[in-house]
């Protein structure tokens, strides 16, 4: 299937960053907004209490079910925003590196922030998406 996504890259900025600066989507192409995905279980409960990574990890699972609802997919994901709850870059980057390796080599242009307190008890982490469709 063809992808409405193009991850544009800029030799003038630095290549450490783990991800495109920026991205497009044609005009025709069908923008789908999410709701931040949150690190909740089936019955609400928060998943892995005290866990960044592993809520991360669970964020990004109910991330794929809201997409495929959607018909997307994370290859059509064209932003994220990671939040964290924490002041600590090592919890950040922790939560970072879930979502990185599950996007692989779709490295999506994303911001990646520090925020004092997330909704829901015990949560440390959220991921907001926008994606992009071409319908057949």
């Amino acid at each position: 299937m063809a992808r409405a996504i193009t991850l544009i890259r800029s030799s003038s900025l630095s290549d450490v960053a783990e991800y495109a600066y920026a991205a497009t989507a044609p005009a025709e192409s069908r923008l789908i907004f999410l709701a931040g995905a949150c690190p909740l279980n089936d019955d609400g409960s928060t998943a892995a209490v005290g866990d960044y990574a592993g809520q991360a990890a669970k964020a990004v699972e109910n991330m794929q079910a809201a997409l495929a609802a959607a018909g997307a997919s994370l290859q059509d994901v064209i932003s994220t925003r990671v939040l964290v709850a924490s002041a600590r870059q090592e919890d950040l980057v922790a939560a970072w590196q879930v979502v990185r390796d599950s996007f692989a080599d779709h490295d999506v242009p994303s911001t990646l922030m520090g925020v004092t307190v997330l909704g829901y008890k015990d949560q440390l982490v959220e991921i907001e998406a926008v994606a992009a469709v071409l319908d057949a």
